[in-house]
Order: C-alpha cells, then structure tokens, then sequence
C-alpha cells in the first residue's frame, strides 16, 4: 500500500512540474508577441508559406474544398447509378415495364422529399437531391408515356404539374431559387414534349397555363425574368400550332381529331389573353424604385399581337362572324387604359409603367377597329383621334412614353391610309376617303400645335437621352401633310373625271398632283417666313425636293406631254422663285437681328 502511495505521489509531482513548465512557455510566448508589430486580422489570416505564393493550385483546391463541389459531385454521380441501375434492369427485363417505371417515379420522388428534409437542416447537398430528383422524374414520365407508351397521357400531365408544384412550394417555403427555376422549366418543356406534334392540346395548355402563373411567383420572388421569356416563347408556339392545325381542317371541312379539341380552344386562349396582362400589372404596381423588368412591359403588347389575330383567324376558319371578336378586341383594348389610369394616380409623379398598357391597348384597337367596323379606311379616323386625346394624357401624367404612343399612334394611321390609297385604285377611292384623309390631316395638325405648345416632360428617358429638342415632333405636321395630299389628290381626281377627257385623265391627273406638292412647299414656306419658324422652313425645303422629283423624274421622263406637263413644271418654277425670295428675306433678317441659323 505504501509503494503505490508514494507512487500516485510522484506522479502528482511529475504533472505539477510539467504545468509549471507550460505555464512559463506561455509567458515566453506572450513577452514574445508584444515585442512583434500587431497586423491586421486579415493579413494574418492571408499569410502563407512563401512556396505556396501564388499558387493557382492551392487557391482552386481551397475553393474546392469550401464550396464542397467534389462531396456534392460524388453525391450526384451515387444517385445516378441508381437509377442507371434501375433503368438497366427494366431495359434487360428482370423487372417489369410497369414496375420499373412506377420504381423509377418513386425514386425521384424520394430524392425531391430527401432534398425537402436537407433544406430544413440546411444541408449543401439539398440542391442536388431535389434537382436530380425534378429531372429525373421529368425524363421518367416523358420517356414512359412517349417510348414505352405505358403511361396515359392524363396521369402524366398531372405528375408534371404535380412535380412543378413541389418545387414551386419548396422555393417558397426555404426561399431558395432553384427548385423553382428548374421545376417550372422542366414541366414547361416536358409537357411541350410530350405527344408532340399532335399533344392533347388541352391538357397541354392547362400545363401552360399552370407553368406561366408558376414563373410570374418566381419572378416575384427571385426576378427570374429570363424564365418567363422562354415559357412566354415555348406557350406561343405550341397555341399557334394549334391554331394553324385547326384552321385548315376547319376550312377544308375535315373530321378534327380529337386532340385538337376545337371547343377548348378560344377559352384557353382567352385565359391566356387576360392572364399575362394582368400579371404584367400586379408586377408593375409592386415597383417603388427602379424601373420595372422588360417583360412587364413587353408582355402586354406580346401578348395583343398574338392573341388577337390568332383568335380571329381560327374564329374566320370555324365559318363564324368575325365582327364579334372585332367587338371584344375593341372592349379589351378600351380596358388596357384601365390599369394605365391606375398607375397614373398611385404611381406619380410619371405613371411608372401606364404605358405598357397605353400602348398594348392601342395596338389592340389598331387590330380590332378594322375587324369590327368592317373597313379599314373607317378606323383610322379613330386612332388618329385616340392618338390625339393621347397626348393630353401624357401631359397630364407627366408620362414622356404616353407621349411618344401618341406621335406613333398618329403617324400609323397616316401612314396605312397612304399605303391603301396608293394600292388602291384611283377611280375606287371615294369621297369617304377623302374625308377620312381630311380628318386626318385636321387632328395631326391639331396635335402637333399641341405638342409645340407644350413641351414633353422633363423626365422622360426618350426626350431627354435621344430627342432632346422634341424633334419627333415634326412627324406629326409631315403627317398632316401627307394626309391632305391624300385629300385634295381624291378631290382632283373626281374634279378631272368631270372635266377631262378619259384619254386625257392619266396625264391630268399626274400634273395635278405635282401641282398639289409644290404649291404646298410654296404655302410653307410663306407660313414659315411670316413666323420665322426653321422648322416649317426646313420641311418646305423637303417638300420641294420632293415636287422636284415628282417633276424631273416622273413628269419629264415617265411620258406625260402636252399641257399637263407645262402646268407641272411651271408651278415647280414659281414655287422655287417663292422660296428664293423667301430664304433672302430670312437670312436678311437674321443679319439684321444678329440671329444664327
């Protein structure tokens, strides 16, 4: 007893010892790093080696290491084998068709809940299990429906909706991007797949209906724009596809098949219609700074050049009134003003974003109006006064964007009634419109005095990065002009057929409508020095270059002889002698102020 006391004793005696001396190498220790000059916690956490400096290795296989890409790229390829295993198996037969595919469907429906569990214990490898688990539930079910033809086509749009659903949730619940990301691309392009060319296009358009409002959460939640552009893309194709099929059976006065189902069609593009403008605007109204995504503003636009024209076509094809869908263009396009009215009174100072819908809406009445009236010529007196109580709305609203749909608003309207006047018949063009012309030519002048009376807002990005001067302006009188050419060339024209000869009509009619362009030019330019207005000044000088070539090229050359071609050249040379006189009185003036040009 008394040996093993004495020996507990000397090893109480040997740990006193050593304590006491790994307390003194601590003070040693601690005198030494008071003498050394204290660095920053960040330079001593960067020191290293001076053989590791600048090794590339090193900071790749660091940055390997922390992220865990090898652990989760090991995890990746243990979960593949697996269902290489099982998809081996199936091909070789020792397990049945049905069976292998309802034990592949369950295995990626255990890896997406394996990956759930992982995001509640924030586990890194969480991604992997639920995205390997999306996409191979996404294959299996295409694969089985279309190759093995063992899954009907209900059931497997269902697992598809059911599949973006779950990853939608998931996204939403831990606020993670990816899941979402991919289970809604996934379920997009799987359902376009599936049966394609000929899908049972109901079942596919609810996926893409699903799809679409699934991608507008995540845009909302994660700004993934890009991923409604592609599903925006991917719902247009395959709808128009169905449309284009449906429209010649309808006109050849086929059987349909039943995958067409032509009594789903107009509802679901119906759904569609409204579904993406107003998504565009519960994304817009969420907007306190910045400026919303493209898509928002794109969309509603998108979606009236598509959905319209495809609606109508398909309605024309069915033997059913037209008019019809003309009237509904008319009420959706009147209703797009709507929410721009909305943003114009929450969204001040600008209307952030009212023009979206000012323009969609626009577009959608250019598209109706003619569809509706049954004349293409009655509808443009209609946009042209709509493009007109524009540009009150923009003054109102402090919206530069409302603005400049008004200057396009006005000049497509000018524009299409040249184009049908001069690919219609001169003898078919009647004194309807010439009045439609005139109307024409009335409100565009109207709005350009309003639009020089009133300059556009000083926030506005166009007016202020690319027409600083409201050049843009301009157009509009150019319009004007255009549109009253139109209406004095109907009115000379019905002039000459009760005056002149039939043989002569052709070379009257020529010379009349030189002589309308230079006394024109002539007029603007008295207008312009009475005024002194280098605006008028300088659209004078082109309307001059424009009768100049009216006269030197068609006039002289193009055959017209006689007295017609006399008048023609004559009222060139007096308008030239009025703007001769008129640019010496200018620049006589100028020197006299001391004005620059």
């Amino acid at each position: 007893m008394e040996g093993e006391r004495l020996s507990l004793e000397d090893q109480v005696a040997q740990l006193a010892g050593q304590v006491e001396a790994l307390t003194r190498r601590v003070e040693q220790l601690s005198l030494k790093l008071e003498r050394t000059p204290a660095k920053s916690g960040t330079a001593a956490t960067n020191e290293r080696p001076v053989w590791e400096e600048g090794d590339a290795s090193e900071e790749l296989l660091s940055w390997i290491g922390k992220s865990s890409l090898l652990q989760r790229l090991s995890t990746l390829c243990f979960l593949l084998v697996i269902a290489l295993i099982l998809r081996t198996l199936t091909d070789s037969g020792l397990i049945d068709l049905q069976i292998g595919s309802l034990l592949g469907m369950g295995y990626a429906a255990l890896l997406m809940i394996l990956g759930w569990r992982r995001y509640e214990k924030r586990n890194p490898l969480a991604p992997i299990f639920t995205i390997c688990g999306a996409v191979l539930m996404f294959l299996v079910v295409v694969e089985t429906h279309t190759h093995f033809e063992s899954l009907p086509s209900g059931p497997a749009y269902i697992l598809l909706m059911l599949t973006g659903f779950g990853m939608a949730t998931l996204s939403y619940l831990y606020r993670v991007p990816a899941p979402i990301a991919i289970g809604n691309l996934g379920m997009c392009l799987a359902g376009a797949a599936i049966d394609y060319p000929q899908p049972f296009f109901p079942y596919l358009g609810g996926l893409l209906l699903t799809a679409n409002l699934l991608g507008y959460f995540a845009a909302r939640a994660h700004k993934y724009s890009w991923l409604r552009w592609i599903m925006l893309f991917v719902t247009i194709f395959m709808i128009a596809t169905w449309g284009v099929k449906l429209g010649p059976a309808f006109l050849g006065k086929e059987k349909i098949p039943p995958v067409l189902a032509p009594s789903f069609f107009l509802p679901l593009l119906a759904l569609f219609a409204l579904s993406y403008p107003l998504t565009a605007f519960l994304r817009i109204k969420r907007v306190t700074t910045g400026r919303p995504a493209r898509f928002d503003l794109l969309v509603p636009t998108i979606n009236a050049l598509w959905a319209f024209p495809l609606a109508q076509y398909v309605t024309f094809a069915m033997g059913e009134n037209t008019v019809f869908i003309g009237i509904i263009g008319i009420i959706a396009g009147l209703v797009h003003l709507l929410p721009a009215l909305w943003l114009a009174k929450h969204k001040q100072p600008g209307a952030l974003g009212a023009n979206a819908f000012v323009f969609a809406g626009s577009v959608l009445l250019s598209l109706a109006l003619p569809v509706a009236l049954g004349s293409f010529l009655a509808s443009l007196p209609i946009l042209s006064a709509l493009g007109f109580g524009l540009v009150f709305l923009a003054g109102s609203w402090q919206n530069g964007n409302v603005r400049l749909t008004s200057y396009l608003l006005q000049i497509f309207a000018a524009s299409a009634l040249a184009f049908a006047m001069l690919t219609s018949p001169s003898d078919a063009q009647s004194y309807g419109a010439a009045l439609a012309a005139a109307f024409l030519a009335v409100l565009s002048l109207l709005h350009y005095q309003r639009c020089r009376s009133l300059s556009p807002p000083a926030a506005s990005a166009f007016f202020t990065k690319f027409d600083n001067g409201d050049l843009s302006a301009a157009f509009l009188l150019l319009v004007s002009l255009l549109s009253a050419f139109f209406t004095l060339r109907i009115a000379a024209y019905q002039f000459l057929v009760l005056s002149v000869p039939a043989g002569n009509l052709n070379n009257a009619f020529q010379s009349a409508q030189s002589v309308i362009i230079n006394v024109s030019a002539a007029i603007l330019m008295l207008f312009a020095l009475a005024r002194h207005k280098k605006e008028l000044r300088n659209i004078a000088v082109m309307v001059t270059i424009i009768g100049a070539i009216k006269v030197f090229l068609y006039d002289l050359i193009g055959g017209m002889h006689g007295l017609p071609l006399v008048i023609s050249v004559f009222s060139f040379g007096i308008t030239t002698s009025l703007e001769s006189f008129g640019l010496t009185r200018w620049h006589n003036y100028n020197e006299a102020t001391g004005e620059r040009e």
